[in-house]
């Protein structure tokens, strides 16, 4: 019987502000993790203040939830 493991989780938080090219590098981090198969992808809205509001404001993130945000501003 395959050794089960826990599903790992990532958090994608950004500092704010404008960044060329982030939108690629969260849709290929979502990718990636998805492709493996073992892990959860979470994004915070609006930067750091989606961890400090009560409650958090989390979104998970899926590859189709981050389908062509590489070519949005």
């Amino acid at each position: 019987m395959p050794k089960m493991y826990p599903m790992k989780k990532m958090l994608v938080l950004t500092g704010g502000g404008d960044c060329p090219g982030l939108n690629a590098v969260i849709r290929g981090l979502t990718k990636a993790a998805h492709q493996r198969g073992d892990w959860e992808v979470w994004g915070s809205l609006e930067a750091f203040n989606g961890m400090l509001n009560d409650p958090v404001e989390l979104l998970e993130l899926s590859p189709e939830r981050v389908a062509g945000i590489h070519v949005k501003g």
